[in-house]
């Protein structure tokens, strides 16, 4: 009884491949990107700068990136996920899944954010000042 019992929690406790993340190629900070966007969709105003960001994928298209910000504000601020975009490879922009993260003035945090199930990779995250 023991042993079936042990092996149902190991069993439950496993990761599928779904869940393992694989960290995506790395798309150069200087090549232009120039998608069209009819419908001028930008993120918030804030005072958020990326410093850096790496975009992983698992086998069903979930994206997620770890994305590093600064607050480049003399005073505290709350980051909110409709102040950042991913740009997506077919065109498409999209903010994170809802998020938030306090900041002290001039602090730069890295955090995970996820960008939901996506066919096509995310090629640039962005905010706006």
């Amino acid at each position: 009884m023991f042993r079936v019992l042990a092996l149902l929690f190991i069993s439950f406790n496993c990761a599928s491949a779904d869940d393992v993340f694989n960290i995506d190629r790395v798309v150069s900070e200087n090549i232009e990107i120039e998608f069209t966007n009819d419908y001028e969709i930008q993120p918030d105003i804030s005072d958020f700068d990326v410093v850096n960001y790496v975009v992983m994928s698992n086998e069903n298209g979930v994206r997620k990136a770890v994305v590093t910000l600064k607050n480049v504000s003399s005073g505290s601020r709350i980051f909110q996920s409709e102040q950042m975009l991913a740009l997506f490879a077919d065109g498409e922009r999209r903010a994170p899944e809802a998020y938030k993260q306090k900041f002290k003035r001039e602090e730069t945090i890295s955090m995970t954010l996820s960008f939901g199930q996506r066919l096509f990779p995310i090629l640039q995250i962005y905010t706006r000042q």
